[in-house]
């Protein structure tokens, strides 16, 4: 007689689970090395900005693991960090303590939010077809950045907003196998198919001598000045308007943004709750740590596509980053083109929530239209934002269904108009 066996064992699922974390970890370790370059624009010193960045990512992926239970990765946002630098400290001339102190303000109100029924509130007042746009938007975004690093798109000068990159370029033409290998391999339901393609594809620059690689490398024998970061927000503007508006822009980037990828990414509904808790405090931490707010990595569906579904996902991710602490220095060997087609592939993915939106009526996704267009057009999330949430209520009421639109969402169009314009004036 035969013993029937289930076809997939615990440790199977080990397995599976440790892998997807690895992939969401190689797919978002680019954060490493892109996040202190930007944040050294805002004048955040890059070789001590490094250590923040993978603290702050240890950190929140540990409390993802710990208490939410949740296949997500937490780390300083692409996107947010760009708001951080250049919004609030080229755009609005604050230095970087001001820039920290106002992501310390945004994540108490952020926690405050999470915590309490504001979150429920708030899940049931935002229109779906908005949270669906800032989730695709995002995506989007994250294509444009992915065929920016291949160079399969470039400025297209006078003529054109973007072009073609030139395929006798070696780097590009390294770009599109990479791409191709990937593809091919998700396609396949390879496992691990994210992994194979960028260490394939690094194995290849290495020996071919292509693709941009990054001199940024973490000296452990610098890690006593990293005290210079800790804890050095500055509110002594803290009442001004500017600084008052600023805390409004990046709390709805925050806010919104950790709804709609985190409604986008996780499978399991239950856990919604408290990977939204975690990203909140997760923020908090951030700038304590001295760098740009963490959020949930839309790398994070790499890992999830994967088959990783439980906390070991973030687990295994927190790993990475800690060990990264004593490996910085091969990450150099990692060249953009082979991270891009992991970041376009997971973009597409992301854009499946159109999927979501009624395109039968106008009035429910022309907003969400605007979002999705006007983040990756002019790479400010928080703008993409501010057209879609003011847009929906103009074209219901211009519809008639005035009734249909809350009267909170006429506040928060408000604020957004007084967000645009501030942001004007500061331009």
């Amino acid at each position: 007689m035969k013993i029937k066996r289930d076809a997939i064992t615990p440790l199977d699922s080990l397995k599976t689970e440790v892998l997807a974390g690895l992939t969401s970890f190689f797919a978002i370790s680019y954060i490493m090395i892109i996040n202190p370059m930007i944040l050294t624009d805002a004048g955040i010193p890059a070789n001590l900005s490094v250590f923040a960045t993978i603290f702050a990512s240890v950190l929140g992926c540990l409390l993802m693991a710990i208490w939410a239970q949740a296949p997500i990765v937490l780390t300083p946002g692409m996107g947010v960090n760009a708001f951080f630098t250049y919004t609030l400290v080229v755009g609005m001339r604050l230095n970087w303590r001001e820039a920290i102190a106002i992501s310390i303000m945004s994540s108490i109100i952020y926690i405050m939010i999470a915590f309490t029924p504001l979150s429920d509130f708030l899940m049931a007042t935002i229109p779906q077809t908005l949270k669906n746009g800032i989730t695709a938007g995002i995506g989007l975004f994250l294509v444009t950045l992915g065929l920016e690093k291949a160079g399969l798109v470039q400025s297209g000068g006078q003529r054109a907003l973007l072009a073609a990159g030139s395929v006798l370029n070696p780097e590009v033409a390294l770009a599109l196998f990479s791409l191709c290998l990937t593809l091919w391999l998700f396609l396949r339901k390879t496992a691990g198919s994210f992994i194979i393609g960028i260490v394939g594809t690094s194995i290849v620059a290495h020996f071919l001598k292509i693709g941009q690689q990054t001199t940024v490398t973490a000296n452990l024998g610098q890690l006593g000045q990293y005290s210079k970061l800790l804890f050095q927000g500055d509110f002594s503007q803290g009442l001004t308007p500017k600084f008052l508006l600023a805390v409004f822009s990046m709390t709805m980037i925050l806010v919104f943004e950790s709804m709609g990828i985190l409604e986008g990414l996780l499978q399991d509904d239950t856990k919604f709750k408290r990977a939204f808790q975690v990203s909140s405090l997760s923020t908090l931490f951030s700038g304590c740590l001295g760098t740009s707010p963490t959020v949930a990595a839309a790398e994070s569906a790499a890992g999830i596509e994967s088959g990783g579904r439980t906390g070991i996902v973030a687990l295994t991710a927190a790993t990475g980053f800690t060990l990264s602490l004593f490996l910085m220095s091969l990450l150099q060997y990692v060249p953009q083109v082979a991270i891009a087609p992991v970041m376009i592939i997971t973009g597409a993915i992301m854009m499946e929530e159109l999927a979501k939106v009624d395109f039968a009526d106008f009035t429910d996704w022309f907003p969400s239209f605007l979002i999705m267009v006007l983040i990756p057009l002019t790479g400010s999330i928080s703008t993409g934002l501010a057209f879609g949430f003011i847009a929906y209520p103009l074209v219901k009421v211009a519809a008639g269904e005035r009734r249909d639109v809350h009267a909170f969402l006429y506040l928060l169009a408000g604020l957004f108009v007084a967000q645009l314009v501030v942001n004007s004036i500061f331009q």
